[in-house]
């Protein structure tokens, strides 16, 4: 006995007879099914083995990538240490903490000084930084350019100085600023670090 598809219905064939006007298209059943189980069989396992390689490139590429570090202005064990230096706390709320004291003069209102700046979140995640960007930030002070606690912070430093200025929520970002890769958010109005090295102001520096 034979199992024949005429265009789609099945049809019995007997004793060499088959129904008239149909198209037949036969095959031995018996010995099509196990090749055909084999390939089905295959089919799946390779596709399983495809489904478990697409589902943990991610992480295996997230492993491989190596953790991302910043230049700092005031490291691990610097941190550690201003531990134990009082804070200066001023009338608008800033506070901060010199890492280095300079010798230079001290920036007057509305002159250009130039900076390094490191921008953390409260535990210290960094947001922003021109040590990263490979060139120190000119700021002009006390004409808003910047916050205004790293703008208060810079009026009474000397050059040569590095600070770091724990600015509140007031003073810092009204909008907040939002996450970019490998950089955390910072909410709005929420309290900043930044560590800032005061390097000169130009046309003062002749006087120090």
């Amino acid at each position: 006995m034979r199992r024949c598809t005429a265009f789609g219905s099945a049809v019995r064939v007997t004793s060499g007879r088959s129904r008239a006007g149909a198209v037949r298209v036969c095959c031995n059943a018996s010995q099509q099914q196990p090749a055909r189980r084999g390939f089905l069989q295959q089919s799946v396992a390779l596709a399983a083995a495809a489904a478990v390689l697409v589902g943990s490139q991610p992480a295996a590429m997230a492993a491989s990538l190596p953790a991302q570090e910043f230049k700092m202005l005031c490291d691990t064990e610097c941190t550690a240490q201003l531990e134990s230096v009082e804070a200066v706390t001023l009338p608008s709320g800033l506070k901060y903490k010199d890492i280095v004291k300079g010798s230079g003069p001290s920036p007057p209102v509305g002159f250009q000084v130039v900076a390094n700046y490191v921008a953390m979140t409260p535990n210290l995640r960094v947001f922003d930084s021109s040590l990263e960007k490979g060139k120190p930030y000119d700021i002009r002070v006390g004409a808003g350019q910047v916050i205004r606690g790293l703008d208060e912070g810079l009026l009474d430093m000397q050059a040569g100085g590095v600070r770091r200025l724990y600015i509140p929520g007031e003073l810092a970002f009204p909008k907040g600023l939002k996450a970019a890769p490998g950089r955390p958010a910072v909410p709005p109005s929420s309290p900043v670090v930044f560590d800032v090295q005061l390097l000169y102001i130009p046309g003062l520096e002749v006087d120090e």
